[in-house]
């Protein structure tokens, strides 16, 4: 099979020949259809998140057909479309996993990190952790739903009922989860990198009420804030534009470190927390709900071995929306 491989950090992805892998009993093999470029993959490349399986093929937004099923799959058939997201595997017994919080397990296991992902034609994945994908989804539309749309889902779900929501960061999650927003009725303050007229433009497009650069105070205090950007000194700006009360969820699995700053900014019992990896139950919600929403998702198809390429343009910010390879 043909894959995109990573050697090392800081290193380019390398097109390789690999054994075709073989399912175990609880996976699937999959011919992979489409898989999303997520900014995790960049803090993989760039050694921002250390400990990878190497050699490594990259990838956790994946949509593939079933060609195999492991002896002690149940819920797919030969020939199903399925997503694969970050999660690939928990042990079910620890105590994060006891009380419903999978997505902190001690002996979690993620796709495109520990676990071979997408860059490639063909992948296994473990069938508990695989989801049917809404139909209404092109492969390519479909890809981004399974990391930017379930991050940004459940970091949505933290601002409880937020009416005024801002979201620093608008690329690959933030259009999902705006959309999600919009549907609920909630207000849509978005920052960009200052002077990126062409992310404040698409937030519009979006319906956001306001855009601007994300050294701008917004019109209105914010209810709540979620940041996407890997840029910890956006955690005491998003806290000034914050109301008393008011939450600011960083949505990201990396961030620069986060400057000292005042403890009046804190106070009047405002908040800050993290949100980390996803449930299934995150998923399963998610994927019922996005078509409902009418989420669109705004998508820039390459092909596989454009790979390199494709986390270039992320890293520069010049996507608008996610890119997704094509094998």
């Amino acid at each position: 099979m043909q894959a995109m491989v990573f050697d090392a950090p800081g290193s380019k992805l390398k097109p390789g020949e690999l054994k075709m892998p073989e399912p175990s009993r609880h996976q699937l093999r999959l011919r992979v259809l489409a898989c999303g470029v997520c900014r995790t993959d960049l803090h993989i490349v760039d050694g921002e998140l250390i400990g990878p399986k190497l050699p490594l093929v990259l990838g956790h937004e994946i949509v593939g057909r079933v060609e195999a099923l492991g002896s002690a799959v149940n819920g797919f058939a030969l020939g199903d479309r399925v997503g694969v997201p970050w999660l690939g595997f928990t042990d079910g017994t620890c105590p994060y996993c006891r009380n419903a919080e999978e997505n902190l397990c001690d002996n979690a296991r993620f796709t495109g990190y520990q676990i071979d992902g997408g860059y490639a034609s063909d992948t296994v994945a473990d069938a508990r952790y695989c989801f049917h994908l809404p139909e209404s989804y092109s492969d390519a539309e479909a890809a981004p739903l399974l990391c930017a749309g379930l991050i940004g889902y459940r970091s949505l779900k933290i601002t409880g009922d937020a009416a005024r929501l801002g979201i620093y960061g608008f690329g690959a999650a933030a259009h999902i989860v705006a959309q999600l927003a919009r549907y609920q009725g909630r207000q849509i303050f978005a920052f960009t990198r200052p002077g990126d007229a062409r992310a404040q433009d698409f937030a519009l497009e979006l319906g956001a009420a306001w855009a601007g650069g994300s050294d701008e105070t917004p019109p209105q205090e914010l209810d709540a804030a979620i940041i996407f950007a890997a840029v910890g000194a956006l955690v005491p700006a998003a806290l000034k534009a914050s109301r008393k009360g008011g939450v600011v969820v960083c949505g990201g699995i990396h961030m620069s470190d986060i400057p000292s700053f005042p403890y009046e900014l804190l106070w009047e019992e405002r908040v800050v927390r993290s949100v980390a990896n996803l449930t299934r139950e995150d998923a399963r919600e998610f994927l019922a709900l996005a078509p409902k929403a009418g989420v669109k998702t705004t998508v820039v198809p390459m092909p596989l071995a454009a790979a390199n390429e494709a986390l270039d343009r992320l890293r520069q910010g010049e996507l608008t929306g996610a890119a997704v390879l094509v094998p």
